[in-house]
């Protein structure tokens, strides 16, 4: 199936990871769009019409299923994948029943996105051991989970994950771990 500049919105709060996905999926012949955030997707969708939308299912602390039925009642024939680091069968569920064509867990390789944006099979992938995320990962991103749950109040997050301020605080000066795309 040919793919060659078809539109596509890319919603994930995270930038760089955002930035660099658009880049790669661009090469591979989509009109790439982004945005980081609800109002933003929203209005981007509206402007560009996708027929494909890549949908993060954590938005700075706000759960991306939310947002797939005001996506659709947008552009009804969008065909969505949802990609998350908080795989669950759970989750993986609501999504399809909500709308969405695909589900794919963090981290995904470009050759995977691009067959679950074109392919009609439903599937949800088990992830190789290797392309799992490591435990520091998971970490960080449930620490700006659960930042983002309060906020961005340090002390709070600090409380709701049972760790001490400084090291919480230790923990977010460090450096994001980098996930394979």
């Amino acid at each position: 199936m040919s793919h060659d500049a078809r539109p596509l919105l890319v919603i994930d709060d995270d930038e760089s990871f955002r930035e660099v996905l658009g880049r790669s999926l661009t090469r591979q012949g989509f009109a790439v769009r982004t945005a980081a955030g609800v109002a933003e997707s929203l209005e981007v969708c509206r402007q560009q019409d996708p027929e494909y939308i890549l949908l993060d299912l954590n938005l700075a602390g706000q759960s991306g299923l939310n947002l797939i039925q005001p996506l659709l009642e947008i552009v009804p024939a969008a065909r969505i994948v949802v990609l998350t680091g908080y795989a669950s069968i759970q989750t993986a569920v609501g999504a399809l029943k909500l709308g969405a064509a695909q589900y794919l867990p963090k981290p995904a390789n470009v050759a995977t996105i691009v067959r679950a944006l074109l392919d009609d099979r439903i599937e949800i992938p088990e992830v190789p051991a290797e392309d799992r995320m490591t435990v520091q990962h998971l970490e960080w991103e449930y620490i700006q989970h659960t930042l983002g749950e309060h906020g961005g109040n340090i002390a709070a997050t600090a409380r709701a994950l049972k760790m001490h301020r400084r090291t919480l605080q230790r923990k977010l000066a460090k450096k994001r771990p980098q996930i394979p795309i």
